[in-house]
């Protein structure tokens, strides 16, 4: 057997047991796990449990011991936000290449700093942009390439998140935009991403409104409602509460995250009526690009079910997409419980193709199962196996693709603060880069 490829692991919430199930079964024989990295020693005990013997343990200030005792070739992130940029680039100057979760990171300056260090390091930085592999979407991109709109004009995409789902970020740190960036850098650089690929282009300008109309305390008030408490789990006047999440309910919400408060002071179950609450609910953005496209995009985080819709006019026709979502509840992390992933990821999927001039006609939609659509073992497959099947959609996301989905999230909230229409080359040079 030839030498495994070692793996380290930062961030141990419920992102990371993705990477980790994947390394402990599917690829265990081409793929180790060397250590894992947290602010919390319940977290990664409790993900230790499924390797013998269990694997070596560093607290979140012990990153660089890590590296050094246990030569991990890549390192995976998967921290608060905010905090990507910290191990990302530390990991490439102890000579490591990095796997990152989405978004890249928050903020221009952290993107400039990842900037600096890949030039400087030479090292390799992919960002698990895994909506890309969902069968849906990939056949979308695909009915693109093979012409069937010509060149693409208009983007019109409506991204809507249901009171579970949506309701998640405003329970977490998510809800404070110094951790995330808020949805239009933390959700939407999934989006963005996805409209990047499609249409094969980078942004060049961006506008943006946003408020937030129905998460809040305030917001709660107005509407004569009133949630005291700070948290739901153990709250008896929490129990009827349709925005609950109780951490007791499910033992992977107890072991990472009830279980941890005492190391961490995070909670999980904040009330999203509470307070504080930074980030808006209620998006809207406009976006041209290098190609000349326009986008116009649009997010909700409160609707009464889940989905999205997107439609590509271009020269020679228009393509649609319609997608509800077969999410009813959740394990903690947003996405569907695995009960529900069994009987498919969407509960209505829809692509339609109109050619100019020609009667429009429907296509059988492609379908997968796991999660996010079928996408997260298709990617793990592509990450971690080392002969994955050639992919001609070009769906692994390197650190120019991070950039140019997150750069839309910065400028949009830069838009949304100023008032003013937004030049990405003013904040950073999008269109003198190339992917390797």
């Amino acid at each position: 057997m030839s030498q495994r490829k070692r793996y380290a692991l930062v961030g141990t919430g419920a992102r990371a047991g993705m990477f980790i199930e994947a390394i402990a079964t599917t690829y265990r024989e081409v793929a180790e796990l060397v250590a894992l990295c947290d602010l919390s020693q319940t977290r990664m005990d409790w993900y230790n449990r499924r390797f013998e013997p269990a694997r070596p343990t560093y607290h979140a200030e012990q990153f660089e011991q890590m590296i050094a005792e246990t030569r991990p070739d890549t390192v995976i992130v998967a921290t608060m936000d905010s905090t990507h940029h910290l191990y990302i680039i530390r990991a490439m100057e102890m000579g490591c290449d990095v796997i990152t979760e989405k978004p890249m990171t928050t903020d221009l300056a952290k993107l400039q700093a990842i900037f600096a260090a890949i030039e400087q390091t030479g090292r390799s930085l992919r960002v698990t942009f895994n909506y890309r592999y969902a069968p849906a979407y990939t056949q979308f991109r695909e009915l693109i390439m093979q012409g069937v709109i010509g060149r693409p004009f208009l983007v019109d995409f409506s991204w809507i998140l249901d009171t579970s789902h949506g309701a998640d970020y405003f329970r977490r740190w998510h809800r404070e935009k110094e951790n995330s960036g808020g949805l239009l850098v933390h959700k939407a650089t999934h989006h963005f991403d996805l409209v990047n690929w499609w249409i094969d282009s980078y942004p060049r300008d961006v506008f943006a409104l946003g408020a937030l109309q129905f998460y809040g305390r305030q917001n709660a008030a107005d509407r004569g409602e009133h949630y005291p408490y700070r948290r739901y789990t153990g709250i008896p006047e929490a129990q009827n509460d349709p925005f609950a999440l109780h951490l007791d309910s499910k033992e992977a919400l107890r072991a990472l995250y009830l279980e941890a408060e005492a190391e961490t002071g995070y909670l999980r179950d904040r009330n999203v009526f509470g307070e504080p609450i930074t980030i808006e609910d209620t998006l809207t953005v406009t976006a041209r690009y290098q190609n000349g496209a326009l986008l116009s995009y649009c997010l909700v985080a409160y609707s009464p079910w889940e989905g999205l819709r997107v439609a590509i006019t271009g020269s020679k026709g228009r393509l649609e997409m319609d997608i509800e979502e077969n999410i009813t509840h959740l394990l903690g992390d947003g996405q569907a419980a695995e009960a529900q992933a069994s009987k498919g990821a969407f509960k209505q999927a829809r692509i339609r193709v109109f050619p100019m001039f020609k009667p429009g006609y429907e296509v059988d939609v492609s379908v997968g199962s796991g999660g996010h659509g079928g996408a997260d073992p298709v990617m793990l497959e592509q990450i971690f196996s080392p002969t994955p099947p050639p992919d001609p959609f070009q769906r692994a996301a390197s650190h120019i693709d991070g950039a140019a989905s997150v750069l839309v999230g910065i400028a949009a909230n830069q838009s949304i603060s100023t008032g003013q229409l937004v030049h990405i080359d003013d904040l950073f040079s999008l269109s003198s880069l190339k992917d390797p």
